[in-house]
């Protein structure tokens, strides 16, 4: 099947199979490997994706499910070091990444918090990750990563 879509702010065509994942789609056939593939059951939250607007698990959709929509990934953020988001920006100095597997759906997850919560609690913002497994860090700088974030991004500090 074609699928035809918007994917970081450009527009994608990609023929896939129907069965195909978003996840997989997203990484074999636009060449986008930020979005990793851990559970492949919606469990672990390292394939989230913003579509339209809304973060989800890409592992538990389809690709064909895409058509006419827009979906952003971890790369949306920023690829360089000159060009972090304050997002990547605050888990870079807060030390909220150890093996980085978990971070794309984390840093996704936490862009969506502070657009919809610009001054989270910390209970807010564990809740927020509650759904994102990290098996290195223990959250706590990752917490810290999302405080720092906020207040960056409240204060116009980018």
């Amino acid at each position: 099947m074609k699928v035809a879509f918007e994917l970081n702010g450009e527009p994608v065509k990609v023929e896939v199979e129907p069965r195909t994942l978003l996840a997989d789609a997203i990484r074999q056939e636009t060449g986008l490997t930020g979005t990793h593939v851990g559970c492949e059951q919606g469990v672990c939250g390292s394939c989230t994706v913003d579509f339209d607007g809304t973060t989800v698990r890409s592992c538990l959709m389809f690709c064909v499910q895409a058509e006419g929509h827009q979906v952003r990934t971890v790369e949306s953020l920023g690829t360089r070091p000159d060009d972090m988001h304050p997002v990547q920006q605050a888990f870079w100095d807060e030390h909220g990444l150890q093996c980085g597997f978990c971070t794309p759906g984390m840093l996704m997850v936490t862009k969506e918090l502070l657009e919809r919560s610009p001054d989270p609690t910390e209970e807010q913002i564990r809740a927020a990750l509650a759904g994102n497994l990290c098996r290195c860090t223990g959250y706590v700088h990752i917490v810290k990563a999302v405080q720092a974030a906020a207040e960056k991004l409240r204060s116009g500090s980018l």
